[in-house]
């Protein structure tokens, strides 16, 4: 074989590598979505146009002597599947085809909302090994997600629901030791089949009861109010259940009312006769003051 032909095949296997390590979903541009999806993956949302990506070695975590890394793109769309977190760009370039992280491997992620400028999400994510991110000395990168045409909280409430769901299978499939065989599967979901888990949402809560429920209408019509019987005090019990013996008279209901008293007060008389005096002494005196 000849030099040139040797060349030729190692030019065209790192051309074939470098496209591996750039690209980590199988594309599929006439299929809606336009990826093809994993053995049980099924797509949950789709964000809007124009999500801005940016991936990075964190700046403010310890270990300056590792290489930087960042990858970075200005528009695309969003995915998240039952699997898996999914960006493809509007136009791929040759450092980013697409990019995919699996779910339980993203952490601490939150939405900030600034002033001015678009809300951002932003996460840490462990690479899986050979996905063609380079692992730092930390474990982790930075994944920030910047959304031009809304929806950053959408996506976040989506995005934790599917990931608290999965959580709590794996966890039950821990405890109960089972799982897939494939290696894929033991080393993102823990062995977890992610085809069998339920990520739909809970039904509401019914009151459950053994006898019919009263409509409202009913509930608030007389028949349905309590007539109040008066009590007569012989009737009343103490705690202990003992009747309590009073005989005293219950009072009459004209007892209360008003009535005019039938004789004068105490001194009207005297008083009436001592006006009578002074009237006629001043008669006697003219008018005249003593």
């Amino acid at each position: 074989m000849s030099a040139t032909t040797t060349a030729t095949l190692i030019m065209s296997k790192t051309k074939r590598i470098r496209s591996h390590l750039s690209s980590w979903v199988m594309l599929s541009p006439s299929t809606n979505p336009p990826f093809t999806p994993l053995p049980g993956e099924q797509t949950l949302f789709a964000s809007p146009p124009r999500i801005g990506f940016a991936l990075s070695t964190p700046a403010h975590y310890p270990g300056k002597q590792q290489q930087p890394f960042s990858l970075a793109h200005s528009s695309g769309i969003l995915y998240i599947t039952n699997r898996r977190i999914i960006y493809l760009p509007d136009k791929g370039t040759e450092k980013l085809q697409s990019f995919a992280a699996p779910i339980l491997n993203f952490h601490d992620s939150h939405v900030t909302a600034p002033f001015f400028g678009p809300n951002v999400w932003m996460a840490l994510l462990q690479p899986v090994q050979g996905g063609g991110i380079p692992v730092p000395g930390t474990g982790v990168v930075e994944v920030k997600l910047t959304f031009k045409e809304g929806g950053a909280f959408d996506f976040h409430t989506h995005f934790e629901r599917v990931k608290e769901r999965l959580q709590q299978a794996v966890e039950i499939n821990g405890m109960s030791g089972g799982g897939d065989s494939s290696s894929h599967s033991r080393t993102v979901m823990g062995g977890l089949n992610v085809g069998t888990v339920d990520l739909e949402d809970l039904p509401a809560y019914q009151e459950e009861s053994d006898g019919p429920l009263l409509s409202p209408v009913m509930a608030n019509t007389p028949a349905a109010i309590p007539r109040v019987v008066p009590v007569r005090q012989s009737q009343v019990q103490r705690d202990s259940g003992v009747g309590v013996e009073d005989d005293r008279p219950l009072p009459k209901p004209t007892d209360n009312a008003f009535s005019p008293p039938d004789e004068p007060p105490p001194g009207y008389e005297e008083a009436q006769m001592q006006g009578l005096r002074d009237e006629e002494e001043r008669r006697n005196s003219g008018g005249r003051l003593l």
